[in-house]
């Protein structure tokens, strides 16, 4: 209320003087208290020297023998009220400034979206990630006590034929003594003192007898030891079972754990999440990617801004019962499009996703770059089967780790019902289903490829083959080609091997020691390899560092031609002819540090773990090898 008051003030007549009129102060009787001003007459001027008079906290004591200091010049009353009221004025309005600065946020431009905090990204992709591990830890330990309950099992039913036949070992032989006469059953009977000459048959025949009987005994006690080991092999595969159900049991609470987070995650956090990825991609992949991201992210800037929360699966199953402000998706025919809705926004209509989808595409990008590793499912590295199994886990559905199993988890989609998230399968006809990855929208695929080397964006020209895991099948859905070998992600054929070219070692269609600067990434100041050798070697950098306290210590890397000449000339005899060495092709490493001599700590470390990573040494490269150097580390095979 300040400032409406100096305002009306202003406006107020002004007297002769100059002075605001103002009511005069009422009339004191006592004497003023020891530190306040006097009364003041209407003008505002004391009587005498018209001069205000100090009050008591400006009045000093004179020091004796000294002249009183000048007195200063005082801004008249007016100036004086005016000033003072401006200064709460401007006190005021500084206040409110900084309290609105405090309950609002920054204004943004038209359409943009307030994101969400890096922090906030990391620490969701870490903990999600941290429970896919236990999720996986148990359903390995249920798959470990189903395996040794089946053995107990398989004991179990030998122990039990074992059991049979003793029983009717024992069987026949009871039936033989039986069918046996009094003097054959007991043959010394017979002996005699007038007949010395049979004793030798009638003990033979005693000790038949005996041997039959010892036998028989056998027989019961191996029944009666098989019988027992079954019962035992029984409880065995009792407790391995419960075990096994424990284990699923813990491993769907995990699921159940992941999935509540996802379910509540803000698509700002899953923006942020989609875009942690920091492994490095040649120029070309790496521009791809980036535009692949940049509209992921756009659409969820879209949900944000529309005031749109992704509902779950569940709540998408049933068309026709939709959560508020959704309506079906219909496809170029009219047909609903089942697990996914649409909303008006902007003036435009926005497919909304389950929240499931949402955070298993998230996940994927976030891997962007990660090398190529078959048989693993991350973290430093993925085949094909591995990459959409953890991005599906990580988005609250836990999925099988093997194609077939991916398969059969989810409902065939035609290609004109194609959305993001949806698994497209690649076949052939030698190996059945051969590769997979998520699909991006267009012709786009998010996949860890073989032919790729890396988690990477590219395009599939066939789409016909794929299904959508967030809608589960009524009935069990036959492979689209009959499985016939191992999936190879779509690894390419070998080629043909001639001395004049190592095409095992080649890639990209360049020469040794001829490849692009912008095809290789960038491993420190002065080293590079190929892209998904350079991902592979910095997660192993990262974890040989939490071992030792320092990162790899590297000599050499990828060498050009004209660098393989000049090492030649320098040391001709410990370097390979111009052209064919394996660092032409930027998939190897010498390294220092303790790794450059047999029988170290370092050593042992690298060739107890660097596999893990797809670093191997070559076996010429042993210490009983044909060249040893211990320092020289392989990416893949290189014969």
């Amino acid at each position: 209320m300040t400032a409406p008051r100096a305002q009306v003030t202003a406006q107020r007549p002004r007297t002769t003087t100059g002075t605001p009129r103002r009511p005069a102060a009422p009339a004191r009787t006592s004497a003023p208290r020891p530190g306040t001003a006097r009364p003041r007459s209407g003008s505002g001027s004391g009587s005498g020297s018209g001069r205000p008079r100090p009050t008591g906290a400006q009045r000093t004591r004179k020091p004796a023998g000294r002249r009183p200091a000048p007195t200063r010049t005082r801004t008249p009353g007016a100036l004086r009220r005016w000033r003072d009221r401006l200064g709460v004025l401007t006190g005021a309005t500084l206040a409110a400034l900084l309290l609105l600065g405090v309950l609002t946020q920054p204004p943004t431009e038209a359409g943009q979206v307030p994101e969400a905090s890096t922090d906030d990204a990391q620490s969701t992709a870490t903990t999600v990630a941290e429970a896919t591990a236990r999720y996986r830890d148990a359903l390995a330990e249920a798959a470990a006590a189903s395996a040794r309950a089946q053995q107990a099992r398989d004991a179990g039913t030998a122990a039990q034929a074992d059991v049979a036949a003793a029983r009717a070992a024992v069987g026949d032989l009871a039936a033989a003594t039986y069918e046996r006469t009094a003097e054959q059953r007991w043959p010394l009977g017979r002996l005699s003192v007038d007949a010395p000459a049979a004793t030798a048959d009638v003990l033979h025949a005693a000790s038949l007898v005996e041997h039959l009987t010892d036998a028989r005994d056998a027989q019961v006690a191996r029944a009666a030891q098989a019988a027992v080991d079954a019962a035992q092999h029984t409880d065995e595969a009792a407790a391995a079972e419960d075990a096994a159900a424990a284990a699923r049991t813990r491993a769907a609470a995990v699921l159940t754990e992941i999935h509540g987070i996802v379910a509540t995650l803000d698509p700002r956090t899953s923006a942020q999440w989609a875009g942690l990825s920091t492994s490095p991609a040649s120029a070309e992949q790496q521009e791809r990617n980036a535009t692949a991201l940049a509209g992921w992210q756009s659409y969820l800037d879209r949900l944000v801004a529309a005031g749109i929360t992704p509902p779950t699966a569940a709540e998408l199953t049933d068309a026709a019962d939709l959560p508020g402000g959704l309506a079906p998706l219909r496809d170029g025919s009219g047909t609903p499009v089942p697990g996914v809705a649409t909303a008006y926004a902007d003036g435009q209509t926005l497919t909304v996703l389950p929240a499931e989808t949402i955070a298993a595409v998230s996940a994927a990008f976030a891997q962007l770059g990660r090398p190529y590793l078959a048989g693993q499912s991350g973290p430093d590295g993925y085949d094909c089967a591995g990459l959409t199994a953890t991005a599906w886990t990580q988005g609250g559905l836990g999925l099988a780790g093997d194609l077939a199993g991916q398969w059969a988890q989810g409902t065939p989609v035609p290609s004109g019902q194609l959305q993001v998230g949806d698994l497209v399968f690649s076949t052939r006809s030698t190996s059945g289903l051969d590769d997979v990855g998520l699909y991006l929208g267009g012709t786009s695929v998010l996949s860890a490829s073989a032919d790729r080397r890396q988690v990477a964006v590219h395009e599939v020209g066939d789409l016909t083959t794929a299904v959508r895991v967030t809608v589960p099948p009524a009935a069990p859905t036959p492979l689209p080609v009959p499985a016939a070998g191992p999936a190879t992600c779509s690894a390419p054929p070998p080629a043909p091997v001639t001395a004049a070219s190592p095409a095992e070692a080649a890639w990209g269609g360049w020469s040794n020691g001829q490849i692009p600067a912008d095809q290789l990434c960038g491993i420190g100041p002065a080293h590079r390899l190929r892209c998904d050798a350079a991902a592979a070697y910095t997660a192993m950098s990262a974890a040989y560092q939490a071992a030792f306290g320092t990162p790899l210590c590297i000599t050499d890397s990828y060498r050009s031609f004209a660098a393989q000449v000049d090492a030649h000339v320098r040391k001709p005899a410990i370097t390979a002819v111009p052209g064919t060495s394996n660092h032409g092709w930027g998939l190897a490493v010498d390294l220092c540090g303790g790794i450059n001599v047999f029988g170290t700590a370092q050593t042992a470390w690298m060739q107890l773990n660097a596999g893990h990573f797809g670093w191997v040494h070559p076996d010429w490269a042993d210490a009983r090898g044909q060249n040893p150097e211990p320092w020289h580390w392989e990416y893949g095979s290189l014969a």
